[in-house]
């Protein structure tokens, strides 16, 4: 499907300039799965954690985070050095480092193409191009860049082709090589943005317009890897980039983590990628993902699936069995919630009225997170108690609150009060007016969903709630909860960066059908969100996200279940894995041991 003859093209090209290796010998290729299917690779369009993750390898954003850098910082990527920063947090100037090619494609007319500062300029302005309907707008919206704001509602309210040669003051080339941003607020925080090759990563302009629509299925990049072969929802083939520029292994991990340590020095000096391949799979179910890399069909099981746990991890500690393999085994807390949203517009849940208020907070007490942890997450899981989740500025580890509140009487006791009882005798509650009450949740045809799913509808019939559940594959789902269609619907949401807005966001009302999904809509907590978001962080913005966060408990648009505890695993032959919960593109820090895997896989 993406540029006949790529593959074997990268391959060749890898094998030539790979360390150490024979030019006979098999490409290196890290073979693992995700669970959810990927739904393209254009940064403009991208919504979903797996299309990132493929895109972080293709695209560069001018910043990255230190892959071994405790506590998380960034570092320049294209970019030459870190940003000029002015006193006030609203202008930023970044030079990029001459040099840097896109990968070969016909789209360049069979000459090299040299990545400048007009290329950012021109991909972040894609962001508010109509005709891209970006899930991530939101992000640039907020951060109030002058002039792109204005140029979007012009193409908007003129029914005309978003104007890409407009230049605005907000967002300008200097030269060839330097980049300036300006924004109408102070944002401290906005240089994360500029650390997501899945969203601020270069696109060249000839590329977008060569392929229309179809951009998604052909992407061209600066990264280390290219997309060799793609069939969609099954399986992605990522091939080492010959064009990509000369990056060395230069990790500066923290001096008590011995491993670390270790892994930094081995690898001191070596040219990024070190892997010519990344084989990715899309396995939705957990036992066949799970046996695959048994069987060692999988050099790598990212996120061991929660009901393998008591085998793979019992205490959570690495089975003897596996050990005695040589498996390597790395818990890390996820900076992550998993919620399940209600639909704020919807007449059956949503809405701010006292009795719509008392009928989530009911949903949220009767659901039995101690049963959820222990049965379905197998104890890899800690309870949240508001939408902030632990790695992320704004977190505080004392605070409690009813989030992770299972009590049944109380939740009885509210929906009695607010007139959500039976009124007819058939043992079902009815809405205060006396209509028949009928949850639908949405959900996912895979196991834990399923498991998820029976646990709901015994935490609703011991409530006195019907619920009937809506099921279709995650991107269908994904789809629907853009446009406003759900009623409920479970889901992960996970920071691309080390800060507590980016959960805020969930909440913040000009980010409907983007990060908010709910379509919470509160004047109160917008005011509050809009404050913290100009405030360096400090004591004065640490109060300001413990109202809006409590604002969000309050009237529950959201009912956080957990901050989920990754596990992965890999086969021996994987060397140096570790992982930094923001940086997706991990690959390019690995390598293969041929020999080893070759043993291995007899």
């Amino acid at each position: 499907m993406i540029r006949p003859l790529l593959l074997a093209l990268a391959t060749c090209l890898a094998l030539l300039a790979g360390p150490g290796q024979a030019q006979n010998a098999a490409p290196k290729t890290l073979r693992y799965a995700f669970p959810i299917a990927e739904t393209g690779f254009d940064p403009a369009q991208i919504s979903d954690l797996y299309s990132r993750t493929v895109a972080a390898g293709i695209f560069d954003a001018p910043l990255e985070f230190a892959f071994m850098a405790r506590p998380f910082k960034l570092r320049p990527n294209t970019a030459a050095a870190l940003p000029e920063v002015s006193a006030d947090f609203r202008s930023f100037t970044l030079r990029l480092k001459p040099g840097i090619h896109f990968d070969d494609d016909p789209a360049f007319g069979g000459k090299k193409r040299e990545l400048t500062a007009a290329d950012y300029v021109y991909s972040i302005k894609r962001h508010y191009d109509p005709r891209w309907k970006s899930g991530n707008l939101y992000i640039l919206e907020n951060a109030k860049i002058l002039g792109l704001s204005e140029l979007r509602k012009r193409a908007l309210d003129e029914k005309k082709p978003f104007d890409y040669d407009t230049e605005v003051e907000g967002l300008r080339a200097l030269d060839r090589y330097t980049l300036q941003i300006r924004l109408a607020e102070p944002s401290p925080r906005f240089l994360y943005n500029l650390a997501d090759g899945s969203f601020t990563g270069a696109l060249a302009r000839e590329v977008v317009e060569a392929y229309g629509d179809k951009v998604g299925e052909h992407p061209v990049g600066t990264g280390p890897y290219r997309l060799a072969q793609w069939k969609r929802s099954s399986r992605m083939l990522l091939a080492k980039n010959p064009n990509y520029r000369e990056v060395l292994y230069d990790e500066q991990p923290p001096a008590d983590d011995a491993r670390l340590q270790a892994i930094a020095q081995m690898f001191k000096g070596r040219r990024l990628p070190m892997i010519d391949q990344v084989q990715i799979s899309v396995i939705e179910e957990a036992q066949p993902r799970w046996l695959s890399f048994l069987n060692g069909e999988q050099d790598l099981l990212e996120g061991l699936p929660a009901e393998f746990a008591h085998l793979a991890i019992p205490n959570n500690q690495l089975a003897p069995n596996l050990a005695k393999r040589g498996i390597g085994m790395l818990r890390v807390p996820r900076a992550d919630v998993a919620v399940t949203y209600f639909g704020m517009e919807h007449p059956v849940v949503g809405g701010t009225s006292p009795d719509k208020v008392a009928l989530r907070r009911a949903i949220a007490l009767a659901v039995d997170l101690p049963r959820e942890i222990a049965l379905v997450r197998r104890g890899q899981a800690v309870p949240a108690q508001s939408p902030i989740a632990p790695g992320t500025w704004g977190y505080d580890p004392a605070f409690k609150s009813e989030m992770s509140e299972h009590n049944l009487a109380r939740a009885k006791a509210l929906l009695d009060l607010y007139g959500y009882v039976d009124k007819d005798g058939d043992s079902w509650r009815e809405a205060p007016e006396g209509k028949p009450l009928l949850l639908e949740y949405a959900t996912s045809p895979d196991q834990t969903s399923r498991q998820l799913s029976e646990l709901w509808k015994k935490n609703m019939d011991a409530l006195g709630l019907r619920i009937e559940f809506k099921v279709a594959k995650w991107p269908e789902q994904l789809k629907a909860s853009r446009a406003g269609k759900l009623m409920m619907w479970g889901v992960g949401w996970s920071a691309g960066q080390p800060d507590a807005d980016t959960f805020l966001a969930l909440g913040y009302g000009p980010n409907k059908g983007q990060a908010n999904h709910a379509r919470f809509d509160l004047a109160a907590f917008n005011e509050l969100y809009e404050r913290q978001r100009r405030l360096p962080d400090g004591p004065e913005r640490q109060a300001l996200l413990d109202q809006a966060k409590k604002i969000m408990i309050a009237y529950m648009p959201y009912k956080v279940h957990v901050h989920r505890i990754t596990t992965d695993l890999w086969h021996p032959w994987v060397l140096g894995f570790d992982r930094n919960i923001f940086v997706r593109d991990f690959w390019k820090y690995l390598d293969i041991d041929a020999a080893l895997h070759a043993r291995g896989d007899r």
